[in-house]
């Protein structure tokens, strides 16, 4: 700049240019720009060209082919972020950094178009989704804090089943940022975070809202993520590309929280049931012990009592021998006859067991079980100790 008085030094086209940009990004380091694309068009491979127009103006943007998240074509409707500037032509341009389609139409039709492309090489696979480790206690959880849809995701999360160790990335969840900021959430998880697996977590909202989770990095980003990704992106009717690329897809954040955690309640009612159930198969075990050894104790019993049937058999058999010889000799040998019946007598075990004494079967060792017969009872009882009588 100069005073009216001094001469102006003149500037060469290439200063003018320099300056005029200088001052454009002092001015306008970042425009939002939106409006309709037109003459859209990829050059080399690597460059992209087209213009963002309005009823009256056209504006020239220019952008690389690496910062494309999206398909473009011409007569979406899109907003775009740049820096206004000079080319070296002396032509207005735009050059944008960041660019997504807005408008349900023109969202949707970006949609079709990616997902097609990113079908065919099987991104969407289901052969390839892992479903949540039966395991879980350590998950990476990447939304906004702020935002709605974390808040309920927490609440269930708490309401539920504890001990879940959280790791949270903060990241916008809506947005030309939100895409990277979500990859290198991604990104940390796989290469630091010690978690089991990924959600990522957001709220319901509009078309536009979601159209973040439409990016084609993202897309990929969660299709190669070493580590299982859940995602509960908006309500259950909302579809997403990173939805069909997740390993496993919630309906919304709720739905991602309650598939992630046992219910508390539900899971005391079913060990209270596993208890019961056991409780009952002892009861019925118990019973059934108490049944087999009533039927060994009758067995043994009945046993005995035929032994002792027998046994009164074989006496009464040598009391009549006995008898026929003692009528013949009745008169010399009365006295000791007595005694001999006295003595048979004696040796009756019911008799016996009648005057308190009782009966051991079974093995006399110590730790064996045997079985002790007494006028009126049946005892089985273990031997601790044995002595010898003195």
């Amino acid at each position: 700049m100069t005073s009216d008085s001094a001469p102006a030094v003149p500037m060469a086209p290439s200063e003018l240019v320099a300056f005029i940009n200088q001052t454009l990004e002092y001015a306008y380091s970042s425009v939002l720009l939106t409006g309709e694309v037109a003459s859209f068009k990829v050059n080399q491979g690597k460059w992209v060209f087209f213009d963002i127009k309005d009823e009256e103006t056209s504006v020239p943007c220019f952008m690389t082919l690496y910062q494309l998240k999206m398909p473009i074509e011409d007569g979406m409707k899109v907003v775009v972020r740049g820096v206004p500037k000079i080319t070296k032509w002396g032509k207005f341009s735009f050059t944008v950094t960041a660019i997504k389609p807005v408008g349900e139409g023109s969202i949707k039709k970006s949609f079709e178009i990616l997902k097609k492309k990113l079908d065919a090489e099987g991104l969407f696979d289901p052969a390839k989704k892992r479903g949540i480790p039966e395991d879980l206690t350590r998950l990476g959880i990447i939304s906004s804090t702020q935002a709605a849809g974390y808040a309920d995701f927490i609440k269930i999360m708490n309401a539920r089943w504890g001990g879940m160790k959280v790791s949270v990335a903060h990241t916008q969840v809506q947005g030309l940022d939100a895409p990277s900021q979500i990859v290198r959430a991604l990104k940390y998880f796989n290469e630091h975070g010690d978690v089991q697996m990924i959600a990522i977590i957001r709220g319901g909202g509009s078309a536009d809202d979601l159209s973040c989770f439409n990016d084609e990095e993202l897309v990929r980003a969660i299709a190669a993520s070493k580590i299982p990704v859940i995602t509960g992106i908006g309500h259950e009717v909302d579809e997403s590309l990173a939805d069909l690329a997740a390993d496993v897809r919630a309906s919304t954040p709720s739905n991602a929280a309650e598939m992630l955690t046992h219910d508390k309640v539900a899971e005391v009612a079913r060990v209270k049931g596993v208890m019961a159930k056991a409780g009952q198969v002892v009861k019925r075990q118990i019973l059934q012990a108490r049944e087999e050894n009533i039927r060994k104790i009758n067995s043994v019993a009945e046993k005995m009592l035929e032994g002792c049937r027998r046994l009164e058999d074989e006496i009464l058999k040598k009391q009549e021998e006995m008898l026929k010889k003692i009528r013949s000799e009745y008169d010399l040998l009365e006295r000791s006859l007595i005694q001999k019946i006295k003595m048979i007598e004696m040796l009756n075990p019911e008799k016996v067991l009648s005057q308190g004494y009782a009966i051991i079967a079974g093995k006399i060792s110590p730790g064996s079980v045997v079985n002790i017969t007494t006028h009126k009872n049946e005892i089985k009882a273990e031997i601790k100790e044995i002595y010898e009588r003195k």
